[in-house]
């Protein structure tokens, strides 16, 4: 569904992105794991349209996408949750889920797609009439997730969901998204919390980043083998 080929993505003279490749199938779940500052969100940057790269391709179901603004990412359907979550807070939670409608055709209808997003996330049905600002941090994530499936995505970029959360919200917003993949969605994934990204699919693949590159990529099963250089790239035991 989606490929990245040599991608080389740049802030001004910094280099981010080193002939970056990455492929993420239909229906899969596809986590990109790193340190802080190796090239993860710029690479769904790159993706999304937000940052162009400098050279390489990004195909999106067999057409090309690098370059274009990301309001045509988004209706080639692609979205993306973002890492710092951007919630309206002056907006209802309604509001705010209205807007991830907007992406979407007009004959669509919005009454289906609220309940179908309140089957993942009741708690926000709770919420309806409450203003984006006033929830708590794992409310938010869960509104901005919820905001980018109203447009009913092909692929979902989400891009560190467990950012400055509790374990047990950690916990809660980990089985939302199991469950998204298990219903048919297409995730590729941003996480620091390897371990915890790292139990959410069986036939789960990982990509492993450092200074901008794919260091390691493997099946659960494939990166065990090479636990020891797994866990060195991500500074951290697994």
């Amino acid at each position: 569904m989606l490929e990245l080929r040599g991608v080389n993505t740049f802030y001004g003279y910094s280099h981010i992105l080193h002939d970056l490749s990455i492929r993420v199938k239909e229906g899969e779940i596809v986590v990109l794991l790193g340190r802080n500052g190796v090239g993860k969100s710029t690479t769904m940057k790159t993706i999304m349209g937000i940052q162009a790269p400098r050279s390489g391709e990004v195909i999106f179901r067999g057409e090309p996408i690098a370059g274009l603004p990301p309001h045509k990412v988004a209706r080639k359907g692609i979205s993306l949750i973002p890492e710092d979550r951007r919630v309206i807070p002056n907006l209802t939670v309604y509001e705010n889920l209205k807007l991830g409608f907007l992406i979407r055709e007009k004959d669509r209808d919005l009454e289906a797609m609220l309940e179908t997003v309140f089957g993942y996330f009741p708690r926000l049905k709770e919420r309806l009439r409450q203003e984006g600002g006033k929830l708590s941090g794992g409310e938010q994530q869960m509104l901005t997730i919820a905001r980018g499936l109203m447009a009913k995505p092909k692929l979902m970029l989400i891009d560190e969901p467990s950012e400055g959360l509790a374990p047990k919200i950690v916990h809660e917003i980990m089985e939302i998204i199991k469950r998204l993949q298990q219903d048919g969605a297409t995730i590729l994934l941003v996480e620091q919390h390897a371990e915890a990204a790292m139990r959410l699919s069986t036939n789960l693949r990982a990509y492993i980043m450092e200074k901008g590159e794919i260091r390691l990529h493997g099946t659960l099963q494939e990166l065990s083998t090479r636990m020891d250089e797994v866990e060195r790239c991500l500074g951290a035991k697994i």
